[in-house]
């Protein structure tokens, strides 16, 4: 059995700046390690998957947060940085914080068996969040590298880091150790 890695949002609308959702400069801190990790993982045999916001134009989140990550525009692309890892078939659209809702995701880890689910992206505290309590109530064992993770807000980020390690049950690893046992 071999891992997964599920990349959140790691998309334009996210982190690059003049979008509606825009995290912010210190968010971006995590792409290089994220695209560091992710050539390990890929060396290693791990499958990947992009988990991207993709909302139709009326979507009812845009009652809670601005209008972002609408289906068809820039917004919704993998961020070049990460794009050499991107694929035809290893895009998840969803338009819930997790994601695992109404997509294709659980089908596509039940076709893998991993013995290990990573979830790294943005925001910690929403999507990340989201997506690890719905592996974890799969009864998948999920890293978070949290030196992979981030969100606006540095408490919310704190708060939902502590949440994933004592009340999910995720292990909370560093990037460059991940997968070692350290």
């Amino acid at each position: 059995m071999a891992k997964v890695v599920l990349v959140v949002d790691m998309l334009k609308g996210f982190l690059e700046p003049g979008h509606n959702l825009y995290c912010g400069d210190d968010c971006r801190d995590i792409i290089p390690n994220v695209r560091t990790m992710l050539e390990r993982e890929r060396a290693a045999g791990s499958s990947i998957f992009f988990i991207c916001d993709n909302h139709e134009p009326d979507d009812l989140e845009f009652r809670i947060f601005p209008t972002h990550c609408v289906k068809g525009t820039e917004e919704t692309e993998v961020i070049p940085e990460l794009s050499k890892f991107v694929t035809e078939h290893n895009v998840v659209p969803k338009n819930r914080y997790s994601g695992f809702f109404n997509t294709v995701l659980e089908r596509e880890l039940n076709a893998l068996n991993p013995e290990m689910v990573i979830v790294c992206g943005v925001c910690t505290d929403i999507c990340v969040l989201h997506t690890v309590a719905d592996a974890r109530n799969r009864d998948y064992p999920v890293e978070i590298p949290t030196d992979c993770v981030a969100t606006f807000n540095p408490d919310a980020h704190k708060w939902a880091l502590d949440h994933i390690d004592k009340i999910l049950g995720a292990s909370l690893v560093r990037a460059i150790t991940l997968g070692t046992g350290s």
